[in-house]
């Protein structure tokens, strides 16, 4: 199946269909999309971590109030250990990549000493691991109706509870994701 469109600064919403998954109701954003494959994040998986945990583990000083209430996301199951940011800084940290003109994805950890104070992004989202299909693997999930997609919502991103993102980025195309059934065709 050819790509006909990028899906990148996109959501993946999880049909029901998907229950005996790592995506179960999830919301992935989709930071790259192209012809070799695609890689996101899911943002709507709370861990157990909080930042301020992470910070120590890294040997990172950052007394923000905010490391103590802020949990680390499961980003996806590829490179658990790998850490990603989402943010809408236009800071160039070492290793930081333009998602579009108001979102940014830092993998170097300069920019977690900024993470809540005035130096650092305003919103960001921190994740462990990411994932990712390869070449004709997500089209071929949207051609077998796994996903929903919906351009991204930076309100959804960072003002929206992670356990209220999955209905809320169904609300984006109208869809009330609890009616929706196990059993869906093809129209």
């Amino acid at each position: 199946m050819l790509m006909e469109q990028s899906l990148q600064h996109h959501f993946l919403i999880a049909m029901p269909t998907l229950i005996d998954s790592f995506f179960y109701r999830s919301v992935i954003y989709i930071c790259e999309h192209n012809e070799d494959g695609a890689m996101g994040l899911i943002i709507n998986r709370p861990t157990q971590i909080m930042l301020e945990e992470l910070f120590t583990h890294l040997e990172i000083d950052n007394l923000s109030p905010i490391t103590k209430t802020t949990s680390v996301l499961f980003g996806g199951p590829v490179q658990k250990e790998q850490g990603m940011i989402i943010h809408d800084s236009h800071h160039q940290w070492i290793s930081t990549k333009a998602l579009d003109d108001e979102l940014y994805l830092t993998t170097s950890t300069d920019i977690l000493e900024s993470v809540g104070t005035p130096a650092g992004p305003d919103n960001f989202l921190i994740t462990l691991g990411y994932a990712g299909w390869e070449t004709g693997q997500l089209e071929q999930e949207l051609a077998d109706n796994s996903w929903l997609t919906v351009p991204a919502n930076k309100d959804i991103l960072f003002k929206t509870p992670a356990d209220q993102r999955w209905l809320a980025a169904g609300k984006l195309l109208g869809v009330d994701m609890n009616l929706m059934t196990l059993s869906m065709g093809h129209a």
